[in-house]
């Protein structure tokens, strides 16, 4: 956030150059009914420079408090409950496929940070032996981020590639889901060899919820189905209607609210509703994670303003023909400076701009281009290598402990080997959509 400030201070303080360069029609247009002032300058840069900016910023902000209040509202009504129960076993491979893929059909649909908190709070009260938490925690963060990869509701870098207008939900997700299921399942092989013989499982209660009564499981599947299924009916309301996405993530809050309140109505005339539990951890990892977001594409934007970005895109294309190399490229560099800058830094460097003026790039760069998918994959498992690569590993490094040198001693191998085989199947698959 504070680069973010930065580079547009000192972009709205000395950057009439580049705006003269980048903006020139547009600038001139101001002037003819403007008078060439310094003020004048720092009002264009602020209202038709700038502001361009926010707006997409707040595109995936609204849209990620939509989603995030939507499991606060899931979560608090004990819609999840179920997949503790579900997850109980001391057979420790059973336990960990039973996991994965939970975790993996769960990010796909909400977001993979979210997830990732979400599994781990169960995970925590269920396992006892601290090393056995640190292996399924490393777990569930590597099946969040290929679960949420596929979809473009599930990841905020696909998203953001979504709402920019790169890429189709359906041929997006058909393209990407092999791959992300390869990967997952070869790390998952290669973890079972290391797994204990035995769980050592917690004895839990029920989590308290501020209220003595609980809902029924009809109503709990109801509120699960009208929630989850909303989220999945986003981007058909997206393609009818034409509105932003977050659009769709309000009116499926809306619906779920309305049905939360029918099924607590009991509820609503005493001071318990007000008592209920909230998960403040959910929530406050989440904020971090958007206000992350908002920093990067501020910061992103005052470069790209630059010009600099037009001349890097210019040396790649020219110099990387190939989009495999870049997408690989791209995938170890999220490991170290996360997939949500790396993603970012990519759309404004292959930006719609300045892949038109280049009509050979289009088929690979352009509207449902194939280096899109390729770069939301390499980036989603590439970034897993280290537990500094995500928003959801600093999650686990934060909640279970986990260190850096001990995640790349036993887990980073691993995801390699499995990034690897989705790079393949990737390659050999991606044709047939495409």
């Amino acid at each position: 956030m504070f680069m973010g400030v930065i580079c547009w201070l000192l972009y709205i303080g000395y950057g009439t150059s580049f705006v003269v360069s980048e903006h020139q029609i547009d600038f001139l247009s101001y002037l003819s009914n403007h008078t060439v002032s310094a003020s004048s300058v720092k009002a264009f840069i602020a209202n038709s420079i700038f502001f361009q900016y926010i707006v997409n910023a707040a595109e995936v902000v609204l849209f990620l408090l939509g989603t995030m209040t939507i499991v606060e509202v899931l979560n608090n009504n004990g819609c999840f409950d179920f997949v503790q129960e579900w997850l109980r076993t001391r057979n420790p491979r059973r336990f960990l496929w039973t996991l994965a893929s939970f975790t993996f059909i769960l990010s796909a649909n909400l977001d993979n940070l979210t997830t990732v908190c979400l599994m781990l709070g169960i995970m925590h009260v269920m396992i006892s032996d601290d090393k056995q938490r640190m292996i399924f925690g490393s777990v569930i963060v590597v099946a969040a981020n290929c679960g949420g990869a596929f979809t473009v509701i599930g990841d905020v870098t696909s998203l953001t590639i979504w709402i920019n207008g790169l890429i189709t939900p359906t041929t997006y997700s058909a393209t990407v889901f092999l791959p992300c299921l390869a990967a997952l399942v070869t790390i998952l092989l290669l973890v079972s060899h290391s797994l204990p013989h035995r769980l050592s499982l917690a004895r839990t209660i029920p989590p308290y919820r501020g209220d003595d009564t609980v809902l029924t499981r009809p109503q709990r599947l109801l509120m699960l189905l009208v929630g989850i299924g909303g989220l999945w009916f986003i981007p058909t309301f997206h393609r009818i209607t034409l509105l932003p996405p977050f659009v769709g993530a309000l009116c499926v809050l809306s619906l779920l609210w309305i049905v939360n309140e029918l099924c607590n109505r009991s509820l609503l005339s005493s001071d318990q509703m007000v008592n209920k539990r909230q998960p403040l951890a959910l929530q406050y990892i989440s904020i971090q994670h958007i206000l992350f977001f908002i920093g990067l594409t501020l910061a992103f934007g005052a470069i790209k303003e630059t010009g600099i970005l037009e001349r890097f895109f210019e040396w790649s294309t020219m110099k990387l023909h190939n989009i495999y190399i870049i997408g690989a490229a791209m995938g170890f560099i999220s490991a170290v400076f996360n997939n949500v800058t790396t993603v970012l830094a990519n759309l404004c460097v292959f930006a719609p701009d300045l892949v038109q003026a280049h009509p050979e790039l289009n088929g690979s760069f352009g509207m449902d281009g194939l280096f899109w998918p390729l770069l939301s994959y390499s980036t989603a498992v590439g970034s897993s290598l280290l537990s500094i690569g995500t928003m959801a590993g600093f999650a686990l490094m934060r909640i279970e402990g986990v260190k850096l040198r001990w995640y790349v001693r036993h887990i980073s191998g691993k995801i390699f080997a499995g990034w690897v085989v989705g790079f393949f199947v990737f390659y050999f698959t991606a044709e047939y959509f495409y």
